[in-house]
């Protein structure tokens, strides 16, 4: 992982912990522990989904974990983390989806995220999180 001069180790390192604690709500199934890792209006864009605000995304995580997502679990490392000011950053992360019995992140969900932080009342907290598919590329126009 590589980051600039700007944040103290403290503020690298609790950035860094965001990673966890997505990790951890997620392996609990826990919209509450996952949507206050963000901002009050905090957006989260996935492929094909834009939510806006912890209550939004909350309830498009309660939807995730009783359908698509149920028995999943997500994985992730930092890449990079880059302030802006003292209090405002982004960190770069590389990770995916198991499913479940799953132990490696199959090329299909692996991910790549910017995930723009902010200091407040002195935690840092996500202010928009954006991940892409990170093996597979967007096709040529006019051919889909």
């Amino acid at each position: 992982m590589t980051t600039t001069e700007t944040g103290t180790a403290a503020d690298q390192a609790a950035i860094a912990a965001l990673t966890q604690k997505v990790i951890a709500a997620w392996a609990y199934h826990d919209a509450d522990a996952f949507a206050g890792v963000f901002t009050e209006d905090g957006t989260m864009i996935l492929p094909g989904v834009f939510k806006k605000g912890r209550d939004d995304i909350r309830a498009f995580l309660v939807e995730s974990f009783a359908g698509n997502y149920k028995g999943t679990q997500v994985t992730g490392r930092p890449l990079e983390i880059r302030f802006f000011t003292p209090d405002s950053g982004v960190l770069i992360t590389q990770g995916g989806v198991l499913g479940p019995g799953e132990t490696e992140v199959a090329d299909s969900q692996s991910i790549r995220a910017s995930w723009t932080v902010v200091k407040r009342d002195g935690a840092w907290q996500l202010a928009s999180y954006q991940n892409t598919p990170a093996k597979q590329q967007l096709p040529k126009p006019g051919t889909v």
